[in-house]
């Protein structure tokens, strides 16, 4: 049985919810990020999170209010790419957050510098989902 949109969108909004726990446990994912200090939009196309990262640590992870905060980028991919992007073996093509904007998946916006300069600690997490919890149903 297809699990429905509903069920995805909330899957993926819970594995976005649980990242700063995951990144506490990742105490070289957080010596990585030391340098950056920044807030990005991240997440679901429609259901995105403001993030806030100082020293390599989410000190925020709300969801997006309806009125607008400032953010330097946003990075926001569909429900369906984020399941794909966190299977244990993603496939071809949704296995990088690049992959899946070339894609037409996922979207990049604003001030792009924070992201291409921490690139790797970007990658690594938002793959946390992917690395330590099940696996969200295709």
């Amino acid at each position: 049985m297809t699990p429905s949109p509903a069920t995805t969108d909330d899957a993926v909004i819970r594995a976005f919810a649980g990242i700063p726990a995951l990144l506490d446990r990742a105490p070289a994912l957080i010596a990585r990020g030391r340098l950056l200090d920044c807030d990005c939009l991240l997440g679901p196309v429609d259901h995105p999170f403001h993030v806030s990262i100082r020293a390599g640590r989410i000190v925020e992870l709300t969801p997006a209010p309806r009125l607008m905060r400032s953010w330097r980028f946003s990075y926001r991919a569909t429900p369906q790419a984020w399941t794909a992007y966190w299977q244990a073996e993603p496939k071809p093509g949704w296995h990088d957050l690049l992959a899946l904007t070339k894609r037409g998946e996922a979207a990049l916006e604003g001030d792009l510098h924070p992201l291409m300069t921490h690139l790797q600690y970007f990658k690594d997490l938002l793959a946390l989902p992917r690395l330590h919890a099940p696996a969200i149903a295709p």
